[in-house]
């Protein structure tokens, strides 16, 4: 059997803003396949660990590699880096002006350099994956916040990353929105998607998940299966959390 491929590796890795330590001695790894659930309470340091793997947010010390690639060279190609990187946020981030269709080739036409043809092709099918081919001639304004969701991770899929994060990808809609997103992720998580994902969907975790990363104060304080987890965590804090949330 082929071990698994270390895709995202976190080593002694620290993160300051002022004298404020969000990030402390993070050293985790996530493999080829996997799917890892960052969750923990407001201000825990959840999104700024995930934003750090595309520098979105710097590090003070520490490495970061993604596959294979160490991400905090100095002399390295931020931009190319991150078109490898899958990367789906809160909020939607779609260009209102252009439509579905045009949101998701943009990427493959500028950054790629594929024809015109060929980007509309793959853009077409990848909205048709996320079940928004009968949308792709609508602009986001015309989009429910699930439907913009959608084309947000149709564009991140676009570039044939090898790793996908999604930062609370459901924390901006509303309540009856929520499942249609997290079909999808689902979907990807099925078909062998490296997926790093802070979320508050716990019963996504518990289902989907392979690990989850239970974060306070900066600091991962249990790295578990999800049946573990929740079942009997370790940690007095996160008996708390997982007390004080419904899921």
């Amino acid at each position: 059997m082929t071990a698994q491929r270390n895709m995202i590796e976190f080593t002694g890795v620290n993160k300051f803003y002022g004298a404020y330590q969000a990030l402390r001695e993070i050293n985790t790894v996530i493999s080829q396949g996997e799917v890892v659930i960052v969750c923990g309470p407001s201000g825990s340091g959840k999104s700024t660990l995930i934003r750090t793997v595309n520098r979105l947010e710097s590090i003070q010390s520490g490495k970061i590699t993604v596959n294979g690639v160490d991400t905090q060279t100095e002399d390295l190609n931020v931009n190319h880096m991150r078109s490898k990187i899958g990367f789906v946020f809160q909020q939607f981030n779609l260009f209102p002006h252009m439509t579905a269709l045009d949101n998701v080739a943009l990427g493959l036409i500028k950054v790629q350099r594929q024809s015109r043809s060929d980007a509309y092709d793959r853009a077409q099918a990848l909205l048709q994956r996320v079940g928004l081919h009968h949308k792709v001639k609508s602009f986001p304004g015309e989009l429910s916040g699930g439907q913009q969701q959608r084309v947000a991770i149709a564009r991140a899929l676009a570039q044939n990353p090898p790793v996908m994060l999604f930062d609370e990808p459901t924390s901006a809609l509303d309540p009856e929105m929520v499942g249609e997103v997290l079909a999808v992720m689902r979907e990807l998580a099925a078909d062998g998607m490296t997926m790093m994902c802070v979320t508050h969907e716990m019963g996504f975790a518990r289902d989907v998940a392979h690990r989850v990363l239970f974060m306070d104060q900066g600091e991962i304080l249990e790295d578990a299966r999800p049946g573990d987890f929740f079942n009997a965590p370790v940690t007095e804090r996160a008996s708390k959390f997982l007390a004080d949330i419904r899921y």
